[in-house]
């Protein structure tokens, strides 16, 4: 399929053309299943995003403007949910700033280094909406690789707090990262070929 050709399946797909819709599905799932599945590192939950990838772009594919953008555009979707899902499931994999700052590491594909810099982007996002205890709490515990005990003699708050302040600042990010990918994915169409600015890591 060329280039011409895929814009023209996305135009009768966006004006309501199940059948198109279903080409683009053919076409794309092995992409956003890779996508998915090196950011979530589990097959099964990988294959679950894919569909409610392609579930969510249905619904928001009337709102995409530029159809030349659509491979960039089902590509941050995919990276937003599979962050979203990490969020809701659990806490994020503790890592020292250095290696955030990376993200890289032995023996990573471009794909993976790709998926860890759209995450790094996203969660410094999310981030900077938290309020100053909120975003001081995660950033100290996820990314700074705080204990509790750490971080209670530096906040001179006991440990339960820390723990009530982790908890509630998880469920904040969360809330702040699921409205962006509600309201967030439409006005920002990203072409395969257009220059994106990168962001350093917290």
């Amino acid at each position: 399929m060329t280039d011409i050709d895929l814009m023209e399946v996305v135009v009768r797909a966006r004006d309501g053309d199940r059948e198109a819709y279903g080409d683009l599905v053919q076409r794309f799932q092995s992409t956003v299943y890779a996508v998915a599945l090196a950011r979530l590192r589990n097959p099964t939950e990988a294959q679950e995003l894919t569909q409610e990838v392609f579930l969510h772009g249905m619904r928001k594919l009337p709102q995409l403007r530029d159809v030349a953008c659509f491979p960039g555009w089902l590509r941050q979707i995919t990276v937003r949910m599979a962050i979203n899902r990490l969020t809701r499931h659990g806490p994020m994999a503790r890592v020292e700033p250095e290696v955030l700052e990376q993200a890289q590491a032995a023996g990573t594909t471009p794909l993976d280094q790709m998926v860890r810099a759209e995450q790094c982007e996203e969660l410094r996002k999310g981030l900077e909406k938290l309020k100053k205890t909120d975003r001081e709490t995660l950033v100290a515990f996820y990314i700074r690789g705080r204990s509790l005990k750490q971080m209670s003699r530096e906040f001179e708050t006991p440990i339960g707090t820390i723990k009530r302040r982790l908890h509630v600042a998880r469920h904040r990010l969360k809330a702040v990262m699921e409205q962006d990918l509600d309201g967030g994915d439409t006005p920002i169409e990203i072409c395969p070929r257009r220059p994106r600015r990168e962001l350093a890591c917290v």
